[in-house]
């Protein structure tokens, strides 16, 4: 099976800026950067010369993260960087990374939205809408809870190509959300015509269908549904994930003499399976997020409240020996998995990706 490993760290840094012609004038934001980094495969999954042991891959690049910031934190951007946009932050910081096999760099500034630039340069913008709405599912089995009429507090994330004009594409995406905000909140969606059955695929292909036609660079539509739920649809494919947590305790045997992380100790992690299939026209959804958590449920149980120690390899790799052994576990049961997210830490961990195509955009 082909497969691709990457690692994830994320890390925040405290900036002032200001932008020409900005009437603000200098301003400041807590800011948030993420580093995507694949790692060279071989028949032994060995660590990379940048990772001090099998299982440190995770502390090694948010610690390199952190260094390559720390120009950056509590500084005025401006004097590190002329047009410190959030793209210009990530490329540079891109520049500053002495890695091989960066995937991609994200930057988060404020008010739900940032970027993230691919291996090739390409930034992907990305805007988050929040809105709050009833809805009921008419298709589902009887019995079925979302059979009832609920609600949620959605979430709408719009991706599009920044571009050379950051500001600009943020404005459009804006007057495009607008009236859509107008019909979906502190509304019953299924009132809303074209959502007469609003699942999360239905209601990401609506919200493509109507924003797609005004902006050429739009490249996916996602939402959120709940905090641990939702579905991407980029015009072609529908993906959705199925997020949990669960406590558990570790040991990596192959840290060093002396180093803590040989001792047993434990993470809250968190777990995300991302699955892509065809959409079901009548039900209205790929798959029933309540099936895929069942199916996940045998998993689980192994691994809440259990030393992951315990399980193949683990002990000598980490993370990404979890993560293969989830996916080995899932697989069979579940073919139309195509990438596990795990993270030991908030926004730390590792993606094994496998599916066919381009992945799902970051959440």
């Amino acid at each position: 099976m082909d497969e691709r490993l990457l690692v994830v760290a994320s890390a925040r840094f405290e900036s002032a800026r200001r932008f020409a012609g900005d009437s603000r004038g200098l301003h400041g934001h807590s800011f948030g950067a993420r580093l995507r980094v694949q790692l060279s495969q071989d028949a032994h999954h060995k660590a990379p010369p940048w990772v001090p042991f099998a299982g440190g891959e995770i502390d090694a690049l948010r610690e390199g993260l952190q260094a390559a910031l720390a120009p950056l934190d509590h500084q005025l951007i401006n004097e590190r960087i002329a047009d410190p946009s959030d793209t210009n932050i990530a490329r540079w910081i891109a520049a500053h990374i002495a890695l091989d096999g960066v995937q991609g760099v994200g930057v988060r500034g404020p008010r739900d939205q940032g970027v993230e630039v691919d291996a090739g340069g390409k930034a992907i913008l990305w805007r988050r809408y929040a809105f709050e709405s009833a809805h009921v599912l008419p298709k589902v089995r009887a019995g079925h809870k979302c059979g009832r009429m609920h609600g949620h507090g959605f979430a709408a994330v719009l991706h599009a190509e920044a571009g050379s004009d950051e500001l600009a594409a943020v404005r459009a995406l804006d007057r495009i959300w607008e009236p859509l905000h107008g019909e979906l909140h502190l509304a019953c969606l299924n009132e809303v015509p074209g959502l007469e059955n609003p699942t999360s695929e239905n209601l990401a292909r609506w919200v493509w269908e109507r924003s797609s036609p005004f902006m050429a660079s739009l490249r996916a539509v996602t939402i959120h549904e709940t905090g641990t739920c939702g579905a991407h649809y980029d015009g072609r494919d529908f993906r959705i994930w199925k997020e949990m947590d669960f406590d558990s305790a570790i040991r990596l045997e192959g840290a060093p003499q002396g180093d803590p992380r040989r001792r047993l100790h434990g993470h809250s992690y968190v777990v995300r399976l991302h699955l892509r299939a065809p959409l079901d026209e009548v039900l209205g959804w790929t798959l029933d997020f309540g099936d895929v958590k069942e199916i996940f449920s045998p998993v689980f149980q192994r691994l809440d409240h259990n030393p992951l120690q315990d399980l193949p390899e683990v002990a000598r790799q980490g993370a990404p020996a979890i993560a293969r052994w989830i996916r080995s576990q899932v697989l069979p049961e579940l073919p139309q998995l195509e990438r596990v997210d795990l993270f030991e830490t908030p926004g730390c961990g590792v993606e094994l990706h496998w599916g066919a195509g381009e992945s799902a955009p970051g959440l």
